[in-house]
């Protein structure tokens, strides 16, 4: 397997993170990734060779939080640690850029993941807006 290399902010085709989403999450990525990608704060792609095989984007208020998104590694280069590079270099940018605070959610099975990348536990609230999401 080819080494993997960290890109910052390197605006993937739309079809590279819609392959990178289907094999990862088992949907299609955003419709527009251009027009979400230049409004983050930082967002990081991981490359084996030419092909993306992680990627995270970092969104934030435009002051000091900043709030991890879309973080996934396609399912063949998992355990590899390209998760944790991802999050850790996207917490050390944001920082770099000006954000005092890096929030994420995630599901439960997930915990020691995040834990591990440096994330503690709070409380938060979540509304649905959107019935059948």
């Amino acid at each position: 397997m080819a080494e993997t290399e960290i890109r910052v902010d390197p605006f993937p085709t739309h079809s590279d993170l819609d392959r990178l989403w289907q094999v990862a999450w088992g949907q299609p990525g955003p419709g527009d990734p251009g027009a979400i990608l230049s409004r983050s704060l930082v967002h990081l792609g991981a490359y084996s060779a030419a092909r993306l095989v992680g990627f995270v984007n970092v969104a934030w208020d435009g002051g000091v939080h900043a709030f991890l998104l879309d973080p996934c590694v396609d399912p063949s280069f998992r355990r590899l640690g390209i998760g944790t590079k991802l999050v850790r270099r996207a917490a050390d940018l944001a920082r770099e850029r000006g954000a005092l605070w890096l929030h994420v959610d995630f599901e439960p099975h997930l915990a020691g993941f995040y834990r591990a990348c440096g994330f503690r536990p709070t409380q938060a609230g979540l509304m649905r807006l959107v019935a059948g999401v």
